[in-house]
């Protein structure tokens, strides 16, 4: 007769643990969170100090098949920013700022290394941005996930003044559209770039920019929330869309009001020789990869003309190269891309 367990079923209660006691220290280091490590749920301070109105934006995010990417070649500590920076990234377009992180890892069998070292990068990454990492849940499940494999995600809590919410109500005919540039392919199209690698698995011998193309894939997703934090309650600050899944049309037009449209030239988009090599290694086309990748612009920022010039320069200060590269113009709140992108290594 077989004896079964837990254990025997593939689950390690010991090494869990063993997991959540070195990671608690990294949680639970923060003043807002008040409970210690072992609780059921957190709790927290509300701080909401010098806020007229406070309002809470809240946000759940993952960072995509672009963990499988990172996790087969060692990088926890990257993929760990990326969750990090695009979960703020989300809340920060909404004029917040974050407050609270919880996060869940799952896996197929949990090894405390990994475990306590993706949750010390997780808690650094909120640290930088002063917010809390206040504690998750770690789960192990064999037979769902395989040995190795493991599944991210988290929410955010932010704040921001009722009054100086960002949400697009304020665009008008007229306004600029402005691409803040990203920093590579972010946290999306990764379904697309691993079909490639696998595909092709001769593209890891490439370098783009002078590093080899792997660096480039997993560079992790740019925070703009540094950026854009001191822009909050700017009225001449009319809408910012996060570039990710659905491309610069698909995002940007989840922020326009009706009656008014964005018109982008492609010929103004501007992307990085990576996606040039992505392009020319999967023979893929415009439309395809305009849904596809951010295409260079991390952020699409709508703002009134006169404001233009004046965020290029100041972002250009913050290490942050921005653009224009459309107009708000009247019409039935779409996004109309219309201009050929120029491809050329040098524009």
């Amino acid at each position: 007769m077989n004896h079964w367990s837990y254990a025997a079923a593939g689950v390690d209660i010991d090494a869990a643990d063993a997991a959540k006691r070195s990671m608690a220290a990294g949680e639970l280091q923060h003043p807002l969170v008040l409970n210690r490590h072992g609780a059921f749920a957190s709790v927290l301070a509300a701080d909401f100090a010098g806020y007229r109105e406070p309002v809470l934006v809240m946000k759940t995010e993952e960072p995509g098949s672009k963990q499988a990417l990172a996790l087969q070649h060692g990088r926890l500590e990257s993929i760990a920013q990326d969750l990090v920076h695009h979960l703020l990234n989300d809340i920060a377009v909404m004029g917040a700022r974050p407050l609270y992180v919880q996060d869940a890892i799952l896996c197929g069998k949990l090894e405390p290394g990994a475990v306590s070292a993706l949750v010390a990068a997780i808690a650094a990454s909120c640290l930088e941005h002063g917010c809390a990492l206040t504690g998750g849940e770690t789960s192990e499940q064999p037979g769902v996930l395989a040995a190795g494999a493991y599944m991210l995600t988290a929410s955010a809590v932010g704040v921001a003044e009722r009054d100086e919410v960002i949400d697009g109500s304020a665009i008008r005919a007229g306004d600029t559209v402005l691409a803040l540039a990203a920093n590579g392919l972010h946290t999306n199209g990764y379904s697309l770039v691993r079909a490639l690698l696998a595909a092709q698995p001769q593209l890891l011998e490439r370098e783009v920019d002078g590093e080899p193309l792997l660096e480039a894939l997993l560079r992790p997703h740019r925070s703009y929330f540094p950026l854009l934090q001191g822009k909050f309650g700017d009225r001449r600050l009319h809408g910012l869309a996060h570039i990710t899944g659905g491309g610069i049309a698909g995002n940007l037009r989840r922020i326009l009001p009706a009656g008014l449209d964005a018109a982008v030239d492609g010929a103004r988009l501007q992307p990085p020789a990576l996606f040039r090599l992505l392009r020319d290694a999967g023979q893929l086309a415009e439309a395809d990869m305009l849904r596809t990748f951010n295409m260079g612009v991390g952020i699409a920022a709508v703002v009134a003309p006169e404001l233009a010039a004046e965020w290029i320069r100041e972002l250009a200060d913050g290490d942050c190269r921005a653009w224009p590269i459309g107009t708000i113009v009247k019409g039935t709140g779409d996004v109309i891309v219309s201009g050929r992108i120029d491809w050329r290594d040098e524009r």
